[in-house]
């Protein structure tokens, strides 16, 4: 069977460094940092006070108050994302076969604030009697943000969710893919959104330890591959992409951002939270996602890392990235940018990917921020380029994005640049 090739024609996001893709992507060059004081809550008796939040969302925008009740803040971020995705596509749905449309959009958790609220309540007032939202229960689901896009646009084609932790949208970027290269779809709007500052979320992972405690400086609390570094910092937000098949695409005139190359899952089997210590999972992603693209370590030239700023995985991935690329890796340019948007959780690989494709349309690098001179780990190579504090120019044939999640799941994705 001849596979389609699938090209990526619309791009939309939301995100601690923008409302918009433009907005995002010009922070990100200029490295700045989206984290700040938590506001979604009082965080003052927390060990971490502060994460990189969306700024300046107004839901009214896209939901009359009556609605609005129907929508956790991750289904609000991801359908902001979508429309403007689809109004980037270019897509004349009233000249489409609908059906040949679908909609793979993820979580890593989903409806958390929605579950607090909920059940705190309950709990506040339960000698009244059991008192419930009616839209408890599908405000929460992790799959109801695909569901409500669906549903806006009259899309019916395939239509669920990924779950994979961090993975999570990385997989759905997979799955359309592959959906779309086998004939199942001509189009699907992919990729993912997370709303999880909040109390418990914070809470439950400062009783991990995963989260940075830098709260004397927020803004320079995410700093991956710096000896430094003490965990993550918590973001929230969403991207969207439209995956298209390319003669699709073609024959409507779309723009074409990138080509979607190949994608790569594996496990590390290892720790329900930890990165296996020698990067196996993380090796077997690369591998299968360079099988898969039919590639060669040689022709990818940039790497939008996973790196979270944790002490175990930052390590593990760059040995990882040694591993694969053997020689090439000192010819690769690598950047984390996490260090600016925070770790969006399910919501990271779609907005890694965006940032990929971007790299390849403008041929630039964005940046590791928050190293300083002399703050080397001893178990970090160095001489890797992980592109720290400024953007860097340089020809991007091809970019891989990596995400791992809790559980051990990976995923990767490599996108490159679009040749008739």
């Amino acid at each position: 069977m001849e596979l389609k090739r699938v090209v990526v024609t619309g791009l939309g996001a939301i995100t601690p460094l923008g409302n918009d893709v433009q907005t995002t992507w010009e922070n990100a060059l200029a490295g700045k940092s989206g984290a700040g004081p938590v506001t979604h809550f009082d965080a003052s008796l927390f060990k971490t006070q502060f994460a990189c939040e969306v700024k300046g969302f107004d839901p009214s925008t896209l939901f009359d108050r009556k609605e609005m009740r129907k929508f956790d803040r991750y289904a609000q971020l991801a359908i902001y994302a979508a429309k403007e995705a689809m109004e980037n596509s270019g897509l004349e749905l009233d000249k489409e076969n609908l059906d040949r449309i679908g909609v793979i959009f993820s979580a890593g958790i989903g409806g958390i604030r929605t579950f607090e609220d909920e059940v705190g309540e309950y709990y506040l007032n339960k000698e009244k009697g059991p008192r419930f939202n009616p839209f408890f229960i599908p405000k929460m689901i992790a799959d109801i943000a695909a569901g409500h896009i669906s549903m806006i646009y009259g899309l019916r084609g395939p239509n669920y969710a990924t779950v994979s932790a961090c993975a999570s949208s990385t997989n759905a970027i997979v799955d359309a893919f592959n959906l779309i290269r086998l004939g199942k779809a001509s189009a699907i709007v992919t990729g993912g959104a997370e709303a999880t500052i909040s109390a418990s979320a914070v809470g439950g992972f400062n009783a991990m330890h995963a989260l940075s405690t830098r709260n004397d400086n927020p803004q320079g609390a995410s700093r991956p591959f710096s000896a430094s570094r003490d965990g993550f910092v918590i973001g929230e937000g969403g991207a969207a992409l439209i995956l298209e098949e390319l003669e699709h695409a073609i024959a409507r005139g779309a723009t074409i951002y990138a080509e979607v190359a190949g994608g790569g899952m594996s496990a590390d089997a290892h720790h329900i939270t930890a990165s296996h210590p020698e990067g196996l999972g993380a090796k077997l992603v690369m591998r299968n996602a360079l099988e898969d693209a039919e590639m060669r370590p040689e022709d990818i030239d940039y790497i939008n890392v996973h790196g979270t700023s944790t002490p175990v995985g930052d390590i593990s991935e760059a040995k990882a990235i040694l591993d694969v690329f053997g020689e090439h890796s000192y010819n690769l340019n690598i950047s984390s940018t996490k260090s600016m948007t925070g770790h969006l959780l399910g919501a990271a690989g779609a907005v890694e990917a965006m940032f990929s494709i971007l790299a390849i349309r403008d041929q630039i690098v964005p940046p590791t921020i928050n190293h300083e001179e002399g703050d080397d780990d001893p178990e970090i190579d160095y001489r890797l380029n992980f592109t720290f504090n400024k953007a860097q120019k340089r020809q991007i044939r091809a970019a891989l994005s990596n995400t791992f999640g809790f559980g051990g799941h990976n995923a990767s994705v490599i996108l490159k640049q679009y040749i008739k």
